[in-house]
């Protein structure tokens, strides 16, 4: 069956490479991987012969149009990434597109993904996120992300490679203050590690030592700002000026209502009662 299967891989453990993964690798046509060296190892490691097509940012869209062309031609291809689930902040989004285009099925194999693991351990709230992928090299490009995203009220989850670390922990504390903050980094591997704390502590810790392997960041969401309680007394006391300069008092309590967030019958009746 001409199809194209995306399909997860481990973030770091073998061990949690799924059986319908290996059965799926083991009986598509070809494969296509960002970086065939690193898909290569997996594939050893399970005992899987398939041919391997590199599939990557910078060739993508030539590489695209070809392997759609063999699938729609009849066979089966699987897409996958050096960890996690592909096609996700991953060239392999582009293939998806073509194959979608073209009326080619896509199905899934689930696996692990860095970002919902990260996130379901970071200790912030999970029921409203944004995933943000990486930030832009580009000092202004970053900066406009930050800018676009700091009001944002749901968690936030950034990906970031360890030699930007430090740059864009100082970026975060700049745009979006000193909120709480999860990192995680080498997740299910031997030297996995969560810190948990505020964007300054993370500061201090990484000017004290050096940043190493993938991190994924787990940012809390804008606090909502706490509007300032509406005071009954003005309002009255504004309905009753409009009442002294000639208003009839249901217009004026009407207009106050609009001005001050009360409800016109709240208005109206504290007025009757102050006079």
């Amino acid at each position: 069956m001409s199809e194209l299967y995306v399909v997860g891989t481990p973030i770091g453990n073998l061990s949690d490479m799924s059986p319908r993964a290996v059965e799926i690798l083991n009986t598509v046509d070809l494969i296509a991987a960002e970086d065939t060296r690193v898909t290569m190892k997996l594939l050893t490691h399970f005992g899987i012969k398939k041919p391997l097509i590199s599939y990557y940012e910078h060739n993508l869209r030539e590489k695209g149009t070809y392997i759609a062309d063999r699938i729609a031609a009849g066979e089966s291809c699987a897409i996958v990434t050096d960890a996690g689930m592909p096609c996700v902040s991953d060239p392999g989004e582009d293939l998806v597109r073509i194959c979608v285009e073209r009326g080619i099925d896509v199905k899934v194999v689930p696996g692990p993904t860095a970002a919902m693991s990260a996130l379901a351990v970071s200790g912030l709230p999970t029921s409203r996120f944004s995933f943000e992928g990486f930030l832009s090299v580009t000092a202004k490009q970053r900066k406009a992300h930050l800018d676009e995203v700091k009001n944002y009220r749901y968690t936030l989850i950034f990906y970031e490679a360890p030699h930007k670390l430090r740059t864009t922990l100082n970026d975060l504390y700049e745009a979006l203050g000193d909120r709480r903050i999860s990192l995680c980094r080498e997740m299910t591997k031997i030297h996995e590690e969560v810190l948990r704390g505020h964007i300054s502590d993370m500061i201090k810790y990484y000017n004290e030592n050096t940043p190493k392997g993938e991190y994924v960041l787990v940012i809390e969401g804008a606090k909502e700002e706490k509007q300032p309680e509406a005071d009954i007394g003005a309002a009255v006391e504004y309905a009753k000026k409009l009442i002294s300069e000639g208003a009839k008092a249901s217009d004026a309590c009407r207009e106050t209502a609009k001005l001050f967030g009360f409800s016109k019958s709240e208005i109206y009746s504290e007025v009757m009662k102050s006079e």
